[in-house]
């Protein structure tokens, strides 16, 4: 076939078989560079420690994100590591505020909706305080919360990170308090298991996906996700008022009375 003859056949197709041609082309290249990046995270992760609060050896709160030497967070939690260390727990305080306290370990998820099954008409907003832990809990937490039309808060000097924004954001209003300490950083296994490169990468994209599908129904930008994903899971990434309101973490402007715990 002559040249100029090719262009013509080519010219006949469909416009839509060449679009489709070329999106499967981009999604193939693009399967495969997501493959090499979570081979690279999953080789990084394995050289950091793992961040649990329960266990005693390692930090309550990771340093924040930095390019150098780690950074404190930019206030100083008011809480002392045995209260943040602890299992979390629940105590309805006046004005319908629920106080959450501790880790959020496996099964503080069962022990809040049993909590709000007991209490749930007193309950307008849950109080967090809390340096994260199990995520399953937290997004167990958080449906409960958007179910019942909850409020959520984090008061001056309280802290919020790691998977505990994930419960912040199935409040109906989410309000954190001026000097409030929310991070995130990456989701990660903190059983101690050593899974193989494949495994490590099927829970990491299934984890990442159920984040990111529940914060859209929260109505949370994307953008705190992106910032999670580029924190390793030894460091936090500390979010300021102005990127909590743009995130629309928050749905009111910073409030600055100070809550006392």
């Amino acid at each position: 076939m002559r040249i100029d003859e090719a262009f013509k056949a080519l010219a006949r197709l469909d416009d839509g078989v060449l679009m489709r041609g070329a999106f499967y082309s981009l999604l193939s290249a693009a399967a495969v560079f997501l493959c090499i990046d979570m081979r690279d995270i999953v080789a990084l992760n394995a050289e950091l420690p793992s961040f649990d609060p329960m266990h005693r050896d390692q930090p309550v709160l990771p340093p924040a994100l930095t390019e150098g030497v780690p950074n404190a967070p930019p206030v100083q939690p008011a809480s002392s590591n045995e209260v943040l260390r602890q299992p979390m727990k629940f105590e309805l305080a006046s004005g319908g505020v629920l106080l959450a306290d501790g880790t959020i370990d496996h099964g503080a998820g069962v022990r809040f909706a049993e909590e709000i099954e007991a209490r749930g008409e007193y309950v307008k907003t849950v109080a967090l305080n809390s340096p994260g832990g199990s995520v399953d809990d937290a997004l167990a937490m958080s449906k409960l919360i958007r179910e019942r039309k909850l409020d959520t808060k984090v008061a001056s000097q309280a802290l919020c990170a790691s998977s505990c924004p994930i419960v912040f954001a199935g409040g109906v209003g989410r309000v954190a308090e001026k000097d409030a300490v929310v991070g995130v950083h990456q989701v990660f296994d903190g059983s101690g298991n050593r899974p193989t490169a494949e495994q490590a990468m099927s829970a990491a994209q299934s984890t990442t996906a159920r984040v990111a599908r529940h914060l859209d129904a929260m109505g949370i930008s994307a953008g705190l996700w992106i910032y999670a994903l580029e924190t390793p899971p030894d460091r936090l990434y500390y979010l300021t008022a102005k990127e909590m309101a743009d995130f629309k973490l928050t749905t009111e402007p910073v409030a600055t009375a100070k809550t006392k715990y």
